[in-house]
């Protein structure tokens, strides 16, 4: 436990700050439902793939290669599946959704856990920014393969960061996608977990009228391989905090087990939670026409990538 987590108090879900994956799933059976996550492997994807599958879900857990994802369905147990789904490769993502949408099974949720964090130097996917079309486009295409698999009440999870403060003044940069005209790690990492948000506000919006719900969140910072690309000193600053102000893993993966799955949260879409209670993005992640426009561009790179 982070020396942090001792002077953060409950919230009104009665979870807070110290709450464990396991501990906001205490007493839940999830016997009969269907959890598709990314990023299943290591870090808070992990462990959430081990405490929901111990609850009795079945998880179709997803990895950059189908190997990685079995070897960690392997030590978890319980129900699992394992697929492949390289964000990164438009081709990966949607043979993923066509594997997934071919089990047959609907899903109760959708888990966006993958990501990748702060590139030292500028990369690019079909000429756009890594960490943009990584983290938001990889799973925009995901989900909206899925969405006809979706329950009547299925929950998609999309997972952002407390990091979206750091994206662009201007919000999402729709005439730098590319990152050419500009590019900091920690500036395009922002934008994508910004865009992260927009997406889930969006979803939400587009499933009024049905039971469907749609939510962001801030899971905490972790030490994790997430940061496996930062820079060496910023890698060392994170070291030096890791017993005061980091979490854990469980209590990393604590946010997306409880919107996912915990009966508080029926119903409840187009939020952004942290530490298993609802709080509050940047004015950017409140703009409702940033959203529309960042959900047209998507639906417009999603094509051209996968055509």
């Amino acid at each position: 436990m982070s020396l942090l987590s001792m002077f953060k108090g409950k919230g009104p879900s009665g979870f807070g700050y110290g709450s464990t994956a396991e501990e906001v799933t205490e007493g839940l059976d999830l016997t009969g439902r269907t959890i598709l996550l990314t990023g299943c492997n290591s870090g808070i994807g992990k462990e959430t793939l081990r405490v929901l599958s111990k609850r009795g879900a079945h998880v179709i857990a997803a990895a950059r290669t189908v190997e990685k994802a079995q070897a960690a369905c392997g030590e978890v147990g319980g129900e699992t599946t394992a697929v492949a789904c390289e964000l990164s490769d438009p081709a990966s993502v949607k043979a993923c959704a066509a594997e997934v949408a071919g089990l047959g099974r609907r899903l109760d949720a959708i888990i966006c856990n993958a990501g990748i964090m702060a590139l030292p130097k500028l990369q690019q996917k079909h000429g756009y920014e890594l960490q943009f079309f990584t983290n938001h486009i990889g799973h925009f295409i995901l989900v909206t393969s899925l969405l006809q698999s979706l329950t009547d009440n299925g929950r998609v999870v999309v997972v952002s960061s407390g990091a979206h403060k750091g994206a662009p003044p201007e919000g999402i940069q729709f005439d730098n996608l590319s990152g050419e005209r500009g590019y900091t790690p920690f500036g395009a990492y922002g934008q994508s977990k910004l865009a992260n948000i927009l997406f889930a506000n969006e979803l939400a919006k587009r499933f009024e009228g049905t039971g469907k719900t749609a939510n962001s969140l801030h899971p905490g910072v972790i030490h994790t391989n997430l940061g496996r690309s930062m820079p060496a000193i910023a890698r060392s600053a994170m070291a030096v905090a890791v017993p005061v102000v980091l979490k854990s893993v469980p209590q990393g993966a604590a946010t997306q087990c409880y919107v996912a799955v915990h009966p508080r949260v029926e119903g409840v879409t187009g939020k952004y939670f942290a530490d298993c209670n609802e709080s509050h993005t940047t004015r950017h992640g409140r703009d409702e026409a940033m959203a529309a426009k960042l959900w047209e561009a998507s639906e417009k790179i999603a094509a051209e990538v996968t055509a």
